[in-house]
Order: structure tokens, then sequence, then C-alpha cells
């Protein structure tokens, strides 16, 4: 799922990014400017925030702990960074990922 995520991060494809995540309105992402409900205000956020390739830079996730809840769910700890030509950024992130009609999704992403 997340080498899906920053193989089409890093070719510029923010809506190629988002098939990792839940499309439905319940989709949680809490970031430094607080919680986005929705898949569509996610990806609206996300767009705003990396308005071309040049902000999208080349993405890398590090994960740090992959821990099974259930058979439905799983939890994601891990690191991010965005390596930019306009400076590089970098944080930590916590996913609740949930297995929906056999596909593994995100269904809340707290990243800082």
């Amino acid at each position: 799922l997340l080498d899906q995520q920053s193989t089409a991060w890093n070719k510029g494809d923010i809506e190629g990014f988002m098939k990792g995540y839940w499309k439905n309105d319940s989709l949680m992402f809490i970031g430094k400017k607080g919680i986005t409900y929705g898949w569509q205000n996610t990806l609206d956020n996300y767009k705003k925030s990396y308005p071309g390739k040049e902000a999208m830079g080349q993405l890398h996730f590090t994960i740090i702990q992959i821990k099974s809840l259930s058979k439905e769910y799983q939890q994601v700890t891990g690191r991010w960074a965005l390596q930019r030509s306009i400076g590089n950024l970098e944080g930590y992130f916590t996913l609740l990922v949930r297995k929906i009609k056999g596909q593994w999704v995100i269904i809340a992403d707290h990243s800082s």
C-alpha cells in the first residue's frame, strides 16, 4: 500500500496517491492544521499544500512498526520524508488500515 502511494507521489500523481485512502466521507486525516474528514477534503488539502512536482518532491516511507489489531485492522507507524529542491520535509505517521472488500485502505492518518 505505501509502496504504491510513494510511487504515485513521486510521479506527481496525487490522485494515484489517494487510492491508498478509503474513499469515504468518514476518512480521518489529522495533521498540523487539525482534523480533516472525507476523502475529497483530504485530496483538496494535499493539492493546496503540494501544488506541483517541485512542492511534492520525492517521497520515502520508513516503516517502524506494523501492529495487527485484528484480521480486519492494522496499525502502521512510520516516518515520511520528502526530498525537495525547495527544502526537505520529514515527520512521522500513525495509520489505521482496514481491509475493505479484500483491499487494505487507510481509514485514519495522523501525520506530523
